[in-house]
């Protein structure tokens, strides 16, 4: 084949090809320096002795999986993992839920709807674990819900101290808050794909309200509502910013309050030595459970898709 035809197809016809890989190429840069690059660096230093540097001292093989493994403290951040996935999951997992079945319904004003419930997904988690511990849930006497309680008749509740769990409510209503909104969208869209001669029918069967929801609505949603469960599992193994900068950044170390990202940044960055060789071990682990959720997602819905194409 002449070069010029050989460049001609590779281009693509009115140059397709190279327009598509223009616009492709930034993603695809982004994903190899800030993604691909370092998890590649972190397996490297994982099997290293590496303190206080990025550069690999001493070979240690496994060594640092196996602390990791047997380390009490990494296990009750696995722990903490648990106990968040199941105050956040079926949490998040019943209100969005909720409220795309209202939203959907709403014959006025939807999309300002969609909007209002939407908008918390673009705040910054940082900025909103800041507004929950120092407006909200401050624990002094003129924080917003401590002021509320006193015009009920009840004492102020020190939220985020006092060797009491009531830290679990900043943590999920700040999760709550943050993500609702975006997995509602999720629900909305798999409403709207189911058809509505399916609902026409079951009104003229004399089916409604919580059999129409048993039997038609939420079966239709099957396979949003195995991808929405995935999601918040990998979602919940990734919680770092409302424990650390409504808890730990201000030196306050409840039970149950490290995650194990949280947990890792303290072994990497943390006061002291600086393991880095030990944090990569850990970051890997993590990698790896989270794509093995990542994998199980896939499977499910394909099995799913494949069912319901029968």
């Amino acid at each position: 084949m002449p070069r010029t035809a050989l460049s001609r197809r590779i281009r693509g016809l009115h140059d397709r090809n190279l327009w598509q890989l223009i616009f492709v190429a930034p993603f695809f840069a982004g994903l190899l320096i800030f993604t691909i690059v370092p998890i590649g660096w972190s397996a490297w230093l994982s099997v290293f002795d590496a303190r206080n540097t990025v550069t690999p001292t001493k070979f240690v093989g496994f060594d640092n999986y196996l602390y990791l493994l047997n380390d009490r403290a990494f296990q009750t951040s696995l722990g903490t993992f648990i106990v968040f996935a199941l105050f956040i999951v079926p949490t998040t997992f019943a209100i969005s839920l909720g409220l795309a079945l209202l939203v959907n319904r709403a014959t006025v004003a939807k999309a300002f709807f969609r909007s209002a419930f939407f908008l918390p997904t673009a705040c910054s988690y940082v900025i909103a674990a800041m507004v929950w511990r120092l407006v909200f849930f401050n624990g002094a006497r003129f924080g917003m819900i401590n002021s509320f309680l006193r015009e009920l008749g009840l004492d102020p509740v020190n939220w985020l101290g006092g060797g009491n769990y009531l830290y679990w409510v900043v943590l999920v209503t700040l999760r709550l808050w943050l993500q609702v909104g975006f997995y509602m969208i999720l629900f909305i869209a798999g409403l709207q794909r189911i058809p509505t001669d399916t609902y026409e029918a079951a009104a003229i069967d004399g089916a409604q309200g919580w059999r129409v929801f048993r039997y038609i609505t939420f079966p239709q949603l099957r396979a949003t509502s195995i991808a929405v469960v995935l999601l918040l599992l990998i979602n919940a193994f990734q919680a770092f910013d409302e424990f650390y900068n409504t808890l730990i950044s201000v030196g306050s170390y409840p039970p149950f309050a490290k995650p194990p990202l949280v947990y890792l940044y303290l072994v990497s960055f943390g006061s002291g030595s600086q393991d880095l060789g030990l944090g990569s071990a850990g970051s890997m682990i993590l990698t790896v459970v989270i794509a093995i959720f990542g994998l199980a997602q896939l499977g499910i819905l394909s099995l799913v898709g494949r069912d319901r194409s029968r």
